[in-house]
């Protein structure tokens, strides 16, 4: 176990929560600050109503995605029969915003060595300058080839299973842009579902996470510059249409014969 001491800034999701258990073994954690995005909310809806052909569209996406998570399988990947909960609810620290003024507080009075991220929105201003070592972000993609959202999604429909994975990476202004630390790309096997290859790619991450920690605390200096932009992929561009199509490629033999191990690159100054 490190000595760092750590303030974890997460969602709501099973996957939110197994990261942040994972870390809180791992370190000396000061919080659990669990964004709810409820400051947004009110205001989506307004202006969602102003543009029916996007209302439609957030429909559709929400509908797909509740008849994919039908019986929360998400929860079962992570704690099999258990609840999902945090293992140190004492803890936990609900904010409306993750830029909310409270997490700034909260930092200030901590003084942690580390802020590690997982599921928030967008980071900015002043808390982008926070954290001794550093504030760092768990992206569910390879950046910069894959940054934005449904990464996981984009590497099979581009037919690149081998570039499904995520990035560890230290938080700029941008998204998803910041200086490397590590690449982690999970197992890939031919019977596996996009949610499948996704959720084990956070949890191959995680550990990675959490030996960082020992990495940093032994003196070991990661953040290798983005050279290039890559792409930038928005919750938006997921339609339908592009969905059925995935279902037809992994239908048609995508993965088979595939057999890719779990490979973790590190970005060593």
């Amino acid at each position: 176990m490190s000595n760092l001491s750590v303030i974890i800034l997460c969602g709501q999701s099973p996957r939110h929560i197994y990261f942040a258990n994972e870390l809180c073994r791992h370190c000396q954690p000061k919080a659990i600050i669990q964004e709810t995005g409820s400051h947004q909310f009110i205001g989506k809806i307004f202006k969602l109503l102003k543009d029916p052909k996007k209302l439609w569209q957030k429909v559709s996406r929400w509908l797909r995605d509740r008849k994919r998570y039908k019986g929360n399988p998400e929860a079962k990947y992570y704690f099999g029969e258990n609840e999902p909960k945090l293992d140190r609810a004492e803890l936990r620290i609900e904010v409306p915003y993750i830029n909310d003024e409270q997490v700034l507080s909260i930092v200030d009075q901590y003084q942690p060595d580390v802020i590690a991220v997982f599921g928030t929105s967008l980071i900015k201003g002043p808390l982008l300058e926070k954290g001794r070592l550093g504030i760092i972000n768990l992206h569910g993609g390879l950046s910069p080839e894959y940054r934005g959202a449904d990464c996981t999604f984009w590497a099979l429909y581009n037919q690149e299973p081998e570039k499904v994975g995520c990035t560890i990476h230290y938080i700029n202004a941008g998204i998803d842009t910041g200086k490397l630390i590590a690449h982690v790309s999970p197992e890939v096997k031919e019977t596996d579902t996009e949610l499948e290859l996704f959720w084990r790619a956070v949890k191959s991450s995680t550990q990675a996470f959490c030996e960082l920690f020992d990495k940093l605390e032994s003196g070991e200096k990661f953040g290798t510059i983005q050279e290039s932009k890559g792409k930038l992929y928005q919750v938006k561009d997921r339609q339908g249409g592009q969905e059925r199509y995935l279902e037809q490629l992994l239908a048609n033999g995508l993965l088979k014969n595939i057999d890719l191990k779990e490979r973790v690159t590190w970005f060593n100054k």
